[in-house]
């Protein structure tokens, strides 16, 4: 069995293929650096028109590491949602085209079931389970109770905690994309320099909130600019506007303590879960997985409770066709997938 995945959900161009539930290839064409650096993130418009340029490029060059032909293909599987509106119809419309012509399925996949997914790259994990899902778009607790059952226990009510990385990172003058470059510099500084808040950690529920946390960082950032102006008159020295000389000592501790305040909660969450739901397995997921600090308190956590645990390799965290091949898979074997015509859907639900 041999599926041609394509993922398109934000500013990653991929394509994979899976043979028999294998990773043959993954391919990522990349974005950011290039394209959105300049804005400060992503533009929509911009995205959109880069994964024109780069899908049928970055397919062609899936298919030849994996030494396989369109015509040998069975199946081609696609991210339908969440994501941008126009980025999800570029990789929806390119999958319909080439199935069309085929004449071979074309199969819908949830970015989110991708998360999950990555993994089971290479691995069997036992149900129940509960996954983290942790990106610049989505922050959920979700309980999976076998393949293709979901249940979301709780997802953020305002911004997701990638989001309150990188606007932090933005505050603070680091490059984008934000989160890496804030974690880097968090290794400087001290985690206990700054108390900042932890919205929700001590609710009896398992919904998130982060808006409240990038106004705390947002006031104390406007503070400490206001101290070294006052302390720049009385000493007759240059007044640092940019933030960039005269705090750049802060600058390290504030990353780390708000870095410190994101994996508390998402720890906290997790725990609760963890605790009512008594899974069997534990999973973690999505771009932010990546963070050191979140995977090692992840890791600590499961071996507390002597839980099967599993993180996928950095590669597998951020976006990636891989993923979705996979789900596709594990739909094909049990027989849980619908070729019925479909479009993009920047809002879907995981379910």
């Amino acid at each position: 069995m041999k599926i041609l995945a394509i993922e398109s959900s934000c500013d990653e161009t991929a394509a994979a293929v899976i043979v028999n539930g294998k990773i043959k290839s993954s391919i990522i064409a990349s974005q950011a650096e290039k394209l959105h650096a300049k804005y400060g993130g992503v533009v929509p418009e911009v995205a959109a028109r880069s994964h024109i340029i780069a899908i049928i490029p970055t397919i062609n060059l899936a298919l030849k590491k994996a030494k396989t032909k369109l015509a040998d293909l069975d199946y081609i599987a696609v991210t339908q949602g969440p994501g941008l509106a126009t980025s999800l119809m570029v990789g929806v419309d390119t999958a319909k085209a080439l199935a069309a012509a085929l004449d071979i399925p074309v199969i819908p996949i949830n970015h989110l079931e991708g998360h999950i997914y990555a993994n089971f790259v290479g691995e069997i994990r036992n149900f129940p389970a509960i996954m983290l899902i942790v990106s610049g778009g989505h922050t959920l607790l979700v309980e999976i109770k076998n393949h293709g059952q979901y249940q979301i226990l709780g997802e953020t009510l305002d911004d997701a905690a990638g989001e309150a990385f990188d606007k932090t990172a933005k505050m603070l003058g680091l490059d984008y994309p934000g989160g890496p470059q804030l974690s880097k510099l968090a290794k400087r500084g001290n985690p206990k320099a700054f108390d900042f808040p932890r919205p929700m950690i001590n609710s009896n529920n398992f919904e998130f909130s982060f808006s409240g946390l990038k106004t705390a960082v947002l006031y104390k950032i406007q503070e400490l600019k206001s101290n070294a102006m006052l302390n720049s008159i009385q000493h007759l020295k240059k007044i640092d506007l940019e933030f960039n000389s005269g705090l750049r000592k802060q600058k390290a501790n504030l990353a780390a303590s708000v870095q410190q305040a994101i994996v508390d909660v998402l720890i906290a969450k997790l725990e609760k879960a963890i605790q009512r739901y008594k899974p069997r397995t534990v999973m973690l997921g999505g771009g932010v997985a990546a963070n050191e600090l979140l995977r090692k308190r992840f890791k600590l956590l499961s071996i507390n409770y002597q839980l099967s645990s599993s993180i996928p390799k950095l590669e597998y965290c951020t976006d990636n066709a891989a993923m979705i091949g996979l789900a596709a898979s594990y739909r094909i074997k049990h027989k849980k997938f619908s070729t019925k015509n479909f479009s993009a859907q920047p809002n879907l639900v995981l379910k």
